[in-house]
């Protein structure tokens, strides 16, 4: 069983990439299913098979302990490690090939918090990779895309999986897609960028951030994808299938 677990911040396309990963395995004859890890989350562009909020209800702990909507959140988030062993008897009903975890939106609750770190190093697979989502919009300004590589690096030290980054809405930044590819694979070229920059004190600090992450060869290969089109839905199952896998496809 392999499981992936798919990261970003609060609009980056979390959900509808879940949905589309679920669905290009299903075409492919692989058993995939969809776990929803947000227990805060209203609307889903899918129908999760495993679902927290079956386990946590956001407003019956904001009725209990008199929380207030971020405090009801925020303990909702803590409470996802305490039902690891439901989940995982849920997953081991269902006797998937994948696993597409979608996690809560507000990435750095779960991220950076004990509960959720716990639950991805504690829940059982044979393979796991995370998938951190670069929103193709924010990071279309140099400064943006040092800040979310940090963010990225950042999520990568905390849940110690194998990690793939994907640009995400590649079809709405087609007029920058080669600068933003092209500053990901060359710091060279991130620094000239980085020069136009106004803000001169922001630009020596994103470069001094940039320098680490490529001196310690902490960048890894970004993969645009588009959602709505599928566009990069082949070149990123190929790197999941070489992370999981050892580049072989499971077939029955």
């Amino acid at each position: 069983m392999n499981m992936i677990f798919i990261t970003g911040t609060a609009g980056s396309g979390k959900s509808l990439l879940t949905s589309r990963l679920v669905g290009w395995y299903q075409d492919r004859e692989n058993n995939s299913v969809a776990l929803n890890l947000d227990p805060a989350v209203e609307n889903l562009p899918y129908t999760p098979d495993i679902d927290i909020r079956n386990y946590i209800d956001i407003d019956e702990l904001q009725k209990r302990y008199g929380l207030g909507p971020n405090g009801s959140i925020i303990m909702a988030y803590d409470l996802i490690a305490t039902k690891l062993p439901e989940i995982q008897d849920d997953i081991s009903e269902l006797n998937p090939d994948y696993v597409l975890v979608d996690t809560p939106g507000q990435i750095e609750l779960f991220a950076y918090r004990s509960s959720g770190s716990y639950f991805v190093n504690n829940i059982y697979s044979e393979n796991k990779a995370t998938i951190f989502l670069m929103d193709g919009v924010l990071v279309s300004s140099p400064i943006n895309f040092v800040s979310l590589s940090l963010l990225s690096t950042s999520i990568n030290l905390r849940l110690k999986t194998a990690q793939i980054n994907v640009l995400t809405k590649k079809d709405l930044i087609l007029n920058n897609l080669e600068n933003i590819v092209k500053w990901n694979s060359s710091s060279s070229s991130l620094m000239e960028a980085l020069d136009k920059e106004n803000n001169f004190e922001f630009s020596l600090l994103s470069k001094d951030i940039i320098r680490n992450i490529f001196g310690n060869s902490l960048n890894s290969e970004l993969i645009p994808v588009s959602n709505l089109t599928l566009n990069g839905f082949i070149e990123l199952s190929a790197t999941l299938t070489r992370i999981l896998n050892q580049g072989e496809e499971i077939q029955y």
